[in-house]
């Protein structure tokens, strides 16, 4: 996936970013601006730009007389949207699956539970629009359009919550959910049980039922990791 609107030091990002995540570039090595220009055929300006978005990233920092060093890999910001869709492109997809589906099933099930408390008619109306997308794409493998509603739900559940800290992590699973579709750590069709689950979920809300909302949530998360013992072991 290209890095949209960023032109050539994109072009750089898309080939970059993945190989330092990945640990072609293992943490300690220095990384010449000069000599990268050379190899992407790209102005040293533009160089400097992707640099520049890869120190935002904490992935590198540049050092006067030395160069642009990787660090170490608990420094990285894991929370970049970014960083999380490399790592997911990479061998380590499996690890990074598990660890954000993990987040997931901390955080998920308590915003749920402030949804169904806060939410407003209107992000109640949402939730259930979005919960019968997926109901209607769930079969005929149209795992795309599936994904759109997906998002969309769960966006809406840490956004409803009420608490600004949820809300920001939409990005982080807008992009595990899609990860395993595009990396095909999906079944054919998702799971029945998965989607009804969603719907009750909505339903749950709507009725201002804080505790049935959170346990349901809870397991969606639950079957969330067990299909990656499948799928992705």
């Amino acid at each position: 996936m290209s890095t949209p609107g960023r032109g050539l030091h994109g072009r750089v990002l898309d080939t970059l970013g993945p190989a330092i995540t990945a640990g072609e570039y293992p943490p300690g090595s220095v990384l010449r601006t000069d000599e990268l220009a050379q190899h992407f055929e790209v102005s040293r300006s533009v160089m400097r730009e992707a640099v520049r978005v890869l120190e935002s990233m904490h992935l590198v920092e540049s050092r006067r007389r030395v160069g642009v060093t990787v660090r170490q890999k608990r420094e990285w910001n894991v929370y970049d949207p970014q960083v999380i869709r490399w790592r997911l492109a990479g061998a380590d997809r499996p690890h990074q699956l598990r660890s954000l589906t993990v987040l997931r099933s901390a955080i998920e099930p308590a915003a749920a539970a402030l949804t169904a408390r806060h939410a407003t008619p209107e992000q109640c109306a949402e939730l259930t629009e979005c919960a019968l997308g997926m109901v209607a794409n769930s079969r005929g493998r149209r795992l795309d359009r599936y994904l759109v509603h997906d998002i969309a739900f769960h966006r809406v559940i840490l956004t409803a919550s009420g608490n600004e800290m949820f809300a920001r992590l939409g990005d982080v699973v807008a992009e595990v959910l899609a990860g395993r579709t595009h990396h095909e750590v999906m079944f054919e069709d998702p799971d029945p049980a998965a989607v009804t689950l969603h719907v009750r979920v909505a339903e749950a809300v709507r009725a201002r039922d804080a505790v049935r909302a959170e346990e349901l949530t809870r397991e969606i998360t639950v079957g969330a990791l067990q299909e990656l013992d499948i799928l992705a072991p």
